[in-house]
């Protein structure tokens, strides 16, 4: 997906978030504020927007010398989510559909995402859990991703925040989980799922992790390790989870899942949905 005009101002607004939580420096601050704003001026708006979200982001951490600014967002969120794990594994196997209600409940964790906005409260994650068990999918797409996972012998799940891959862990539970293998980011960027969170949460002990070789806000292909593209071009069924992962592959080709919350009206707008939508698309078009 390509940068849209919209997004400017995302960019200024994270760029500045970002470094009031790496530090209290004022110089700092205006140095990150300043770059962000002369690189928005020069930048090809064909790149996607995690493009400069990985510039910005690689900036805040060497002025900063923080080397990780949100690593107690990431922890606190995954402790968090990971108080809910019993409760929500128990309403996943009572549903009627326990694979249908672990997609719901994992794209609900897709709200904990602090590049979009700058805090998450626990009670608008709980609110879209309930939400998530409240409003199903389409029946026609989640029959789609079902028959997708049954002839896939190569499953590829690329994971996005931390908190997030707590929730997301119940849905790989109802995968099959000998031929999936997950992939996270390859160094800190907001609050992003890293090896570090995928071991915290348990994902480790279940399915292969790897990690993509990239501190990109999402899924850059060519900045990505080869190890990691190999498995990428191997997999026959790729599920994608975020906004950064659908900007970055909506257009890589391939047989992609992508799970989200429509977060931005230049996401919805993209996708063909409204805000705050939970959509679930395959790169071929909408299902639902």
């Amino acid at each position: 997906m390509r940068t849209y005009l919209e997004c400017i101002p995302c960019f200024v607004r994270q760029a500045l978030d970002a470094a009031r939580l790496a530090t209290s420096d004022l110089a700092v601050h205006e140095r990150v504020l300043r770059e962000t704003l002369r690189w928005a001026s020069e930048m090809s708006f064909d790149q996607s927007p995690p493009s400069m979200g990985q510039r910005i982001h690689r900036l805040l951490r060497e002025v900063s010398e923080n080397p990780d600014p949100y690593r107690d967002a990431k922890r606190q969120a995954n402790e968090v989510a990971m108080g809910w794990l019993p409760n929500l594994r128990e309403r996943i196997g009572a549903a009627p559909d326990p694979l249908a209600a672990a997609m719901r409940v994992a794209i609900a964790g897709n709200i904990i995402d602090l590049g979009c906005r700058t805090e998450v409260s626990e009670e608008e994650i709980r609110a879209a859990i309930t939400r998530a068990f409240a409003d199903p999918l389409a029946p026609e797409a989640v029959a789609d991703f079902r028959e997708a996972l049954r002839s896939a012998s190569r499953i590829l799940y690329l994971a996005d925040n931390a908190g997030e891959i707590v929730l997301d862990r119940l849905l790989v539970e109802q995968l099959p989980l000998e031929r999936v293998t997950l992939a996270v980011r390859g160094g800190p960027v907001i609050n992003d799922a890293t090896r570090a969170d995928a071991d915290l949460v348990g994902l480790t002990s279940l399915v292969k992790v790897v990690d993509n070789g990239s501190d990109a806000p999402g899924t850059i292909l060519e900045d990505c390790s080869p190890a990691f593209r190999e498995l990428f071009e191997r997999a026959d069924l790729l599920i994608a989870k975020g906004q950064g992962n659908y900007e970055t592959l909506s257009e890589a080709g391939r047989n992609i899942y992508f799970l989200l919350q429509a977060k931005c009206p230049v996401i919805a707008r993209d996708i063909g949905c409204t805000v705050g939508k939970a959509v679930l698309r395959h790169a071929r078009g909408a299902v639902g």
